[in-house]
């Protein structure tokens, strides 16, 4: 089983059934066609909190032998007493047609999604322990279908997060908490931001959401999470969101999509603001050359690993609210349509999210 950073083998299943060049025509519709699936919706019933007292539960847990989220690049180590606790959220890890939801002991999906916790919810072992739980995530295809089996499955999703949630906040103690996911994981944090935090003595405990590879709005989503924009650098208790694309870049299906939903608020998206934090600087709507950039993964050629290079990728926030990172970097083939980097959010700026995460957790000390 191929030990991958990414995941995205759907588009390369399309590229090779397909062609390039029918790929840039029809790339939507053909990767729905290989990844929508064609079960029937099965309604399972929701995991309770007591289901994630068990070790199997999760992906990563601090007391869980071989644990992937504590992986680190040369030159960097897991914090030796970390004083926060995050909850990180992994993005789709399941490709296959079969279900809706993923089963929970489905070997490949589990598999690309330790992986993601080693590129991804890595960044936040220094100062932090991490718990990761196995959820039954929606399809991939679940994504690129307005099938009404899509809004199930990521119903039933969500419940297992929330489900995980009331477990981790149960296991953790007192600590400050860190928020994190990408994608999918993205999407249940804003739902849980929402329906558990906001409002909740928690707010008060939360150092910072990472809420990557998923647009928030400022006018319609902000106001209803309970947490204010990261508006300074050593700024706590706030939210970073952005969305990677090299130049020139081509992002009409993400503002296509994020035009026609609704917000939070229940109020239509279309022309509102997205938060765009650039993770160089840790301020919205910001600049920064590729000096700024503590560190980039780059996979080995085995897709087996990564090195951490400085000063490789630049960051600006432009006005649609995107993150553009300049000419296209050699980090691995897995870029989308339109110059999308979303599968490398976290990793095109690894090191500066965990500094980033340091400098807020001393800040929500100091408070």
């Amino acid at each position: 089983m191929a030990r991958k950073f990414i995941y995205f083998v759907a588009v390369l299943i399309v590229l090779t059934i397909a062609g390039a060049f029918a790929y840039r025509i029809w790339g939507k519709e053909l990767l729905a066609l290989a990844t929508v699936p064609t079960a029937q919706f099965e309604t399972l019933p929701a995991q309770r909190a007591e289901a994630y007292r068990d070790a199997r539960m999760w992906l990563a847990r601090p007391d869980k032998p071989g644990n992937p989220a504590l992986w680190t690049p040369a030159g960097y180590k897991v914090g030796a007493a970390p004083k926060a606790a995050v909850f990180f959220i992994h993005p789709t890890s399941f490709l296959a047609r079969t279900h809706w939801n993923a089963p929970l002991d489905d070997p490949e999906a589990n598999a690309r999604a330790e992986l993601f916790l080693r590129a991804q919810a890595s960044a936040f072992n220094e100062v932090g322990a991490i718990w990761a739980p196995r959820y039954r995530q929606a399809a991939f295809g679940a994504f690129l279908t307005t099938d009404g089996n899509a809004a199930k499955a990521l119903d039933l999703a969500y419940r297992d997060v929330a489900a995980a949630f009331d477990a981790f906040v149960a296991q953790a103690g007192d600590r400050p908490i860190i928020l994190a996911g990408h994608s999918q994981g993205a999407l249940h944090l804003i739902r849980l931001l929402r329906e558990k935090v906001a409002g909740t003595p928690l707010a008060k405990r939360v150092v910072a959401a990472y809420v990557v590879g998923w647009p928030v709005s400022r006018t319609v989503d902000l106001p209803a999470l309970g947490l204010a924009e990261c508006k300074t650098a050593d700024q706590a208790g706030c939210l970073l969101s952005w969305q990677s694309f090299a130049e020139p870049a081509e992002p009409s299906l993400v503002i296509d999509a994020y035009d026609a939903s609704n917000g939070v608020d229940g109020k239509p998206r279309r022309g509102t603001p997205m938060v765009c934090t650039n993770p160089l600087t840790g301020t919205p709507d910001a600049a920064a050359p590729a000096s700024a950039n503590l560190g980039t993964l780059f996979p080995t050629k085995d897709l087996a690993s990564a090195t951490i290079e400085p000063k490789r990728v630049s960051a600006r926030c432009d006005a649609r609210g995107l993150l553009l990172i300049g000419e296209p970097p050699e980090v691995g083939s897995y870029v989308l349509p339109g110059n999308n980097y979303h599968v490398y959010d976290y990793s095109l700026f690894w090191a500066n999210v965990r500094a980033d995460a340091a400098r807020r957790l001393a800040a929500f000390g100091r408070k």
